[in-house]
Formats: structure tokens, sequence, C-alpha cells
């Protein structure tokens, strides 16, 4: 039998509705969507309906154990629970998992967004010699190595504080730091938090995933959403991204929004999102 993993959905599918399923980021699971989804009208249950999966060892799936633990071995378990063509939205880390679902399953994914997501998380320098000086010149922006490195010293001493720590990264930036970060406290704390080995191991994915010359092969609709203060994801990365998703791509970036822009900018968010898949999905 095809391994699985547990969803939920949420506004009742209708017939001929459109599923939009819903991937969350590192160290959290499927109930950070919980805002979002109730900010969502009535009218949409017609056109679409909503489905969240918690990645491997996250949330509902917390006992649900994968090795290797990769985005092709995860994707292959969302791929065998979702059988329906869907528009998959995710969210960070999750970002990388739709952009895969796309890349290995074209046939499934109708659309991609991908939410303060990266083709590569991590930051990239290379050496130069400028005037006989070896100069370490920034070409790519990111998280900074050494960052994702205390995180993983920190996993083996106390996983919730790293995850707490982790969440403060996220609403760094943004307008209301202590309520976005009370908020996603609240909305992730409701299921287990996944083990340390679980943890570390997709830790390890947002360090060495670089799906940059790989965008290009992405022929659905696809639309990139950024919080202008996320520091996680730098602005400066955003037009660079835009260079390697040529095709049917669009981009929206939320003013003074950090790595959470459903979270601290819901309202906005909503309305871009909607506007996005009525216009692509709607005819």
């Amino acid at each position: 039998m095809a391994e699985t993993l547990q969803f939920t959905t949420y506004l009742k599918p209708k017939k001929q509705s459109i599923s939009i399923v819903l991937l969350h980021g590192w160290g959290l699971n499927s109930a950070i969507w919980q805002p979002l989804i109730a900010s969502l009208p009535t009218e949409l249950i017609d056109v679409f309906h909503v489905i969240t999966i918690d990645l491997p060892g996250f949330g509902i799936n917390v006992n649900k154990e994968i090795s290797p633990y990769s985005l092709v071995n995860i994707c292959q378990h969302i791929a065998n629970t979702v059988e329906q063509p869907a528009i998959y939205l995710g969210w960070s880390l999750g970002g990388l998992v739709a952009t895969e679902m796309a890349l290995m399953f074209p046939e499934k994914v109708l659309g991609l967004i991908t939410v303060a997501s990266s083709p590569r998380f991590l930051e990239q320098k290379i050496a130069k010699v400028i005037e006989g000086e070896v100069v370490n010149q920034l070409v790519w922006p990111g998280i900074k190595p050494h960052v994702l490195d205390v995180f993983h010293q920190q996993l083996e001493i106390d996983a919730e504080k790293t995850i707490n720590g982790f969440l403060k990264l996220q609403a760094m930036g943004s307008p209301h730091v202590r309520q976005d970060i009370k908020q996603i406290s609240q909305l992730v704390f409701q299921h287990d938090m996944a083990n340390k080995n679980t943890l570390d191991e997709s830790l390890k994915l947002l360090e060495t995933s670089d799906y940059r010359l790989r965008l290009i092969d992405i022929n659905q609709p696809f639309l990139r959403l950024y919080g202008s203060a996320d520091s996680l994801v730098p602005k400066s990365v955003i037009e660079q991204v835009a260079k390697f998703a040529k095709h049917n791509s669009d981009q929206h970036i939320f003013e003074r929004a950090s790595h959470a822009p459903f979270i601290s900018h819901l309202d906005d968010f909503t309305q871009v999102l909607i506007n996005w898949l009525l216009t692509k999905f709607v005819r």
C-alpha cells in the first residue's frame, strides 16, 4: 500500500471545486493556517476548497517517520495522499516542498504559490581577489550559515526553546512583533512538537536545497509572496529570484511584513491571494 499522510479539509468541497493544499514551514504545523482559512469569504466555497497537510513528523503526522527525510520523499507521500490535481501553497520550507511538487508531479499541480520562501535559503559568498586581497563577495542573500549552525546545536539541548527562538526570528521586522509571536505560538503548540531528529533533518533541507536553476522548468501559474522586512528571505533576493522564475510568474511584496505575512498582514494577504486565484483559475 502506498504511504500516505493525514490531512484536514476545510470549506466543504463541491463537485467542481478546485483544491488548494497548504504546506507549513519548518518546526511548525498546519494549525498556522487557521486565521487565513477563517478569513476566506464564504462565496469561495463554490470555487475552492482547502486542504492542509502536516509534513511528516509534524502536527497530526508527528508519528509519521520517513527515511531519508528528503523533499522528494515528502512529495511522494503528498502525491499519494492528495489524488486530485490542486493548487499548492507553501510557506518557507513548505515553499520548497510545493516547488518540488510542481517539478516532480506537474500533472498534479495546477498552480504554485510560495510565501516567504526562496529557492536557496542559505546565503552564498564567493572568494575573489581584489587588489591582491581575498574578499568574500555576497552573490546570494539569505540566512547566514552560522545562524542555522546555532539552531542545530540548540536542538540538541532544548528543542522547544529552539523553536521559540525561531518564532522570534520569523517575527523580527514586523510592526507588531510580540503580537505575532504570541499568535503563532498559540496556534502551533496546539499539537505535539516534532522530535529532535525530525527537526534536525528538516532544518538541513533549508541548508542544502537549491532550486534556482530549476525554477525555469515551472510552467504552472506561479505566485511568489514576500514580506519587505523578512529577516530570513531578504528583500534583496526577490529580484534575483524573478530572473529564474520567468514563466507565468507573478510576485507581491507586503510592506513592513516579516516572515509570516499571512499572520501580520492577514487582510491584505487574503485579498491578494483571492484576487490572484480568481484571475488565474476562474473564467
